[in-house]
């Protein structure tokens, strides 16, 4: 009841003209960061800091913090709109997003995006505001070692997402372990697979790969059948069908669970839930084919984990002052600038900038969704344009954003390569997800191992011995164990097949 008191107070302080000003600043300027690839929430949330120097420390971090949370609604329109991402999470929204816009449902991907955000949003923020600080302390029990063995889990679960061809999807998963190994050793500073190129040092940049992949090779292989095209289909509403309703809800409320559980880790980043979230989804989903064709849970599921995680992302902030993620790194920064020293003692010393933050993030996800649902039919509007003039502009915005990244025509050269990459992949139906799943899982993996050998001195199989990773690698085994069983089931069902026939 006390925290509930509090956070009315918050509200009458997030209710003030100004406040109300600065949040709406924050989510429009968040969600243009989103729409743009390249930018993304740590780019602009570190371009806005110098804004707010002579402003209040409450009004500061809530457009900081509007920016944050807003780009992970924009990100969805781009990836969806013209399978370009707008920013690392909503790379994984292309997988299922874009097929549906294909088919005409450009809107009820975007409004089940949309919904789907809010839902996330808002229970992470009343987890911030209730749970939170019991919920951190049992996220400093994630060191090295169990953070290494989710990712371990996380890439055993991208077996799930290998396509019709297990061999196919092995080449692809190969490919994106090898180009995470470019550049700099994390821990010894060896330098990697540069070639003598200096602008290799620090690895290649996950949305301008994913730009080529997806948004690039797409113009490509679609100029090639710009003869054969259909027409646009018309857009058919923004609300699922009757029957889609359940397993929409049903993958909406994983993936709050599951984005809310990753945020609370200090290190992670909103491109894993949402990874989880899509391979948990093709894990359990009755027809596995469905996935990358146009399912609705694919659209559903990770983008309500990347929105859930980011209210769960401020609670190891708020309540221990550990950021969890770069943007969070940044907003910390603001928070120090403007005198403020997150950890156990800011509920207690600061207690109305505290609940005037959480009680405006609840109302900057209400403006989010009004600003998505009704605006929903407008940006699916996109999806008809005529591919003669949709290209060209699909290939303007990527060359802008694969420049944002770090001002550099490098980015765009490495965008322009892995588009062609890209086309040659769907010429040969090798799948493209693998690359960019086991590019973001195995930098992060090799992070953690190599802090965890140290952490155990050099014994890997302590990592049996401690409760949490134990659990998290056993899981993984048997995950690996039934799905080799289950692709020889198939194999031999093919066989069988082929030879009555």
């Amino acid at each position: 009841m006390e925290a509930l008191g509090q956070l009315i107070g918050g509200f009458e302080t997030a209710f003030t003209w100004w406040n109300l000003l600065y949040c709406l600043i924050g989510v429009t300027v968040g969600m243009l960061v989103g729409v743009l690839p390249g930018l993304g929430p740590t780019t602009g949330t570190a371009l806005l800091i110098p804004m707010t120097f002579g402003m209040e420390p409450v009004s500061a971090i809530i457009m900081l913090s509007g920016i944050y949370y807003g780009s992970m609604y924009g990100g969805t329109i781009t990836s969806v709109l013209i399978n370009t991402p707008g920013e690392a999470a909503s790379v994984i929204t292309c997988l299922d997003g874009h097929p549906l816009a294909k088919q005409g449902r450009a809107g009820v991907a975007l409004g089940v995006a949309g919904i789907g955000s809010f839902i996330g949003g808002t229970i992470s923020i009343i987890g911030l505001a209730f749970i939170g600080p019991a919920l951190a302390e049992l996220a400093l029990k994630f060191g090295p070692p169990e953070f290494f063995a989710l990712m371990i889990f996380g890439l055993i679960m991208v077996i799930g997402l290998m396509g019709r061809s297990l061999i196919r999807g092995l080449i692809a998963a190969f490919m994106g372990l090898i180009l995470s190994l470019i550049g700099m050793d994390p821990v010894s500073g060896a330098v990697r697979f540069t070639f003598g190129e200096a602008h290799l040092m620090n690895g290649l940049d996950l949305v301008t790969v994913a730009m080529g992949l997806f948004g690039l090779s797409e113009i490509l292989f679609g100029m090639e059948n710009l003869q054969n095209l259909d027409k646009p289909a018309k857009v058919k509403g923004l609300l699922p069908r009757k029957e889609e309703w359940r397993p929409t809800l049903s993958a909406i409320g994983r993936g709050t669970g599951l984005g809310f559980f990753v945020g609370l880790i200090p290190g992670s980043n909103s491109v894993i839930p949402a990874i989880l979230s899509y391979t948990l989804e093709k894990r359990i989903a009755k027809d596995p084919s469905r996935f990358g064709k146009g399912a609705i849970e694919g659209v559903a599921g990770p983008e309500t984990a990347n929105n859930s995680y980011c209210g769960a992302a401020l609670i190891p902030l708020f309540t221990l002052g550990i950021p969890s993620s770069p943007t969070i790194a940044i907003i910390l920064g603001a928070f120090i600038m403007h005198g403020l020293t997150p950890g156990p003692t800011l509920f207690q010393n600061n207690p109305d900038f505290v609940w005037a933050i959480i009680a405006s993030m609840f109302i900057g996800n209400l403006i989010l969704l009004i600003m998505n649902l009704p605006m929903a039919g407008m940006w699916a509007k996109i999806a008809a344009v005529p591919p003669k003039l949709l290209y060209p502009l699909i290939l303007i915005i990527s060359i802008i954003g694969a420049y944002t990244v770090s001002n550099s025509l490098w980015d765009v050269g490495v965008m322009f390569v892995f588009g062609i990459v890209g086309y040659v992949m769907k010429k040969l139906d090798i799948p493209m997800a693998p690359i960019v799943l086991t590019f973001v899982l195995s930098k992060l993996m090799e992070n953690s191992l190599l802090q965890s050998i140290k952490m155990l001195e050099g014994n890997v199989l302590h990592l049996f011995a401690r409760p949490i990773s134990g659990t998290l690698l056993v899981l993984s085994l048997i995950v690996l164990v039934l799905s080799v069983i289950a692709e020889v089931k198939k194999k031999k069902a093919s066989f069988a097949g082929d030879v009555e026939m």
